[in-house]
């Protein structure tokens, strides 16, 4: 498995790396090296590389043994009112051209994913957005990046509000619908299970949706109650939903980066990280030892009951 994590989850307890009280982007890096079993990382753009040498960035991230995953998006300033979906036609054009100054970094790190979230593309008031025009922004601005560099990935994480109200493209289908609009092979999806949890969306469904017009391209793990974007660990709320979720990634053959997107703020954030790279491995070789195919036939039952009995199963340890 790849196993890669937010950077910006260590930053909390500084206390427990060196005695530091702030760390820096080559501090955080090699504190993701101590954590076991994780294989990848993936920065923010612009964030991560302010007052930063990109190619020290870089020897940083292989000496330790790490490998890159992807680059995501942060548009910072200037983007209050949208960021592609900007009424400004020069606001609109700096949020491309950071993301393409986006692109050419992940390329120059080994990269292969630039990932898009678009915090400001949306709206708090009835009447306050013209629909219409700033969905023909967002689908334009699209076109343009994925056509200037055909040999990225770029993949478009939703969510449904926060810090906006409404987000202009705030789930699985009006993503998927964006997608097919854009009509460019190097746009896919990446699926937060806790922004599905928080549009209440069955994650496993949004996979298997996502994964049928062949678009997953990633996905964040973490867990919440449904309010918020939470960011607990892996599993600690909605487990049954993160089993099939885990299942359903197998069943499609998913081979790409398990991503965890949590926020430890009291919790040692290596250890919050390894946690969540046993509880990913548990529910996987739960998973295998029970099989996919015997798994199918208690989803072809549709019985709730021996549903049940799968995650006592899985509790207990005993498959019987």
């Amino acid at each position: 498995m790849k196993f890669s994590s937010r950077i910006n989850s260590f930053k909390s307890r500084p206390d427990l790396y060196q005695g530091k009280e702030k760390l820096d982007t080559i501090d955080l890096i090699k504190r993701m090296a101590t954590v076991k079993g994780l294989t990848h990382i993936e920065l923010n753009y612009p964030e991560h590389f302010i007052n930063q040498d990109v190619e020290v960035i870089k020897q940083t991230i292989e000496s330790q043994g790490l490998q890159v995953g992807g680059i995501a998006l942060r548009y910072q300033k200037d983007f209050s009112e949208g960021e592609f979906s900007n009424p400004d036609a020069a606001i609109r054009e700096k949020a491309v051209q950071i993301t393409l100054e986006a692109v050419n970094v992940c390329k120059t790190l080994g990269g292969n994913t630039v990932t898009l979230w678009f915090a400001n593309d949306g709206f708090d008031y009835p009447f306050q957005l013209d629909y219409n025009r700033a969905y023909n922004y967002v689908v334009e601005a699209l076109q343009r990046v994925t056509s200037e560099h055909p040999d990225m990935m770029f993949s478009f994480e939703y969510k449904p509000y926060e810090p906006r109200t409404y987000s202009l493209i705030g789930d699985v289908s009006s993503t998927l619908m964006l997608i097919e609009d854009v009509g460019a092979a190097n746009l896919g999806i990446t699926l937060d299970f806790c922004h599905m949890i928080m549009k209440k969306e069955n994650p496993a469904f949004s996979l298997f949706l996502s994964a049928r017009r062949n678009r997953l391209v990633g996905f964040h793990l973490n867990d919440g109650y449904g309010h918020f974007d939470d960011g607990l660990m892996l599993g600690s709320v909605h487990l049954l939903q993160t089993l099939e979720y885990i299942y359903y990634a197998k069943k499609v053959n998913f081979d790409g980066l398990v991503y965890f997107d949590t926020f430890p703020s009291r919790e040692d954030p290596v250890a919050e990280c390894e946690q969540n790279i046993r509880m990913y491995q548990l529910l996987a070789g739960f998973i295998d030892k029970l099989s996919i195919n015997e798994i199918e036939t208690i989803i072809q039952s549709q019985d709730a009951i021996k549903v049940q009995k799968m995650l006592l199963s899985l509790i207990s340890g005993n498959n019987e």
